[in-house]
């Protein structure tokens, strides 16, 4: 075609994608994305499976970095439900450690189940009498009722329970918690009709409209199960501090929460001082110095998802709205710093 006759417009078109293209290349990476944690989660877990001794991993935590020696921080915090959580693997890894000289349990707890701060205190005293290990004890915030029942594991040595300024301690007792909402039930027209095997199966039951006699009946039964676990809390106050006589350890385990200056004048705590002066004291009563002691303390392993998302504190557990309401009205007496039973657990 001649040069000189006129070329019709050039047309330019520039395709756009649609909008499920743009929405499905999105969808993709997403997918991709999950895929890839899902994975890392995966062999998170497989590695924390199988990983020798993987209930708890040790940490450096002061003094020497080389030294052989070794003393071991217990932590015990939050609510104590049972003793065998955390604090249970902790003293497992202890017992396996022939190279731990000595331990400083480091207490932040109100305190929690009468049995499951008996057992933590059982099987520190047991390491400690097999092993010839020096206990001292380092109080956080709070260590009251059950956090103060542990701290008795001490052996009964002299200048071991050190609080912080700020520690509460103290709120020797036993409570039994129980609430009357068989009122409350009445209003709203319901009837509590639990069939039972004796009149006494439904001790502590919130709900249960009772005469008069059997409530009294009750209330004995409760202040005799109270009154013994009481007895033995006091007996194992003695064991740990057997400087208190009878009447400074009656003024002492009248439920009563001191703080720290109170409790040295009373004689439940030896210092007012903070870790490092326990770790100080433990040294020295494991015949070590400071440069030929390694301070260790131990943490939960995390998988890979965990240590990419973030996780619960060491020794939490995640707990159900069942679990939390069956806990709550299961019948149990407590060395607890609280008029309000724990409605949570935390594997102590």
């Amino acid at each position: 075609m001649p040069s000189d006759v006129p070329q019709p417009p050039t047309r330019i078109i520039l395709e756009q994608g649609s909008l499920w293209g743009r929405w499905g290349t999105r969808a993709a990476w997403l997918i991709a994305g999950i895929a890839v944690l899902s994975a890392l989660a995966s062999a998170g877990a497989n590695a924390q499976y199988f990983q020798t001794g993987a209930k708890v991993i040790e940490q450096y935590h002061s003094l020497s970095k080389t030294a052989p020696a070794k003393v071991a921080v217990v932590d015990i915090s939050g609510p104590i439900m049972g003793g065998s959580g955390f604090t249970r693997s902790q003293i497992d890894r202890i017992a396996d450690d022939e190279s731990v000289k000595a331990v400083v349990l480091r207490i932040d707890s109100p305190g929690g189940t009468v049995s499951g701060s008996d057992e933590i205190h059982y099987r520190i005293s047991e390491l400690a009498k097999r092993r010839d290990l020096p206990v001292v004890v380092s109080m956080g915030g709070i260590a009251a009722s059950g956090g103060y029942y542990i701290a008795m594991a001490n052996g009964g040595r002299d200048d071991v329970i050190f609080a912080e300024p700020a520690t509460l301690t103290g709120s020797i007792g036993v409570i039994i918690p129980h609430f009357d909402l068989s009122k409350l039930v009445k209003k709203f027209d319901i009837e509590d009709d639990s069939i039972t095997s004796g009149p006494l199966k439904e001790m502590l039951s919130p709900t249960k409209d009772r005469t008069p006699e059997l409530e009294e009946r009750e209330r004995k039964i409760l202040q005799s199960l109270v009154d013994e676990m009481f007895g033995r809390f006091k007996a194992i106050v003695k064991q740990g501090r057997p400087k208190l006589d009878d009447e400074k350890l009656s003024a002492v385990t009248t439920g009563q929460i001191f703080t720290a200056e109170q409790a040295k004048e009373a004689g439940l705590i030896d210092r007012i001082g903070f870790i490092e002066d326990a770790i100080d004291r433990a040294v020295e009563l494991a015949g070590l110095t400071k440069d030929a002691a390694r301070v260790v303390k131990y943490t939960k392993p995390k998988g890979l998802l965990d240590e990419i998302l973030g996780g619960n504190a060491p020794g939490a557990r995640q707990v159900t709205i069942l679990e939390a309401v069956a806990e709550w009205t299961t019948p149990r007496a407590w060395y607890l710093c609280s008029w309000w039973p724990a409605l949570i657990t935390s594997g102590r």
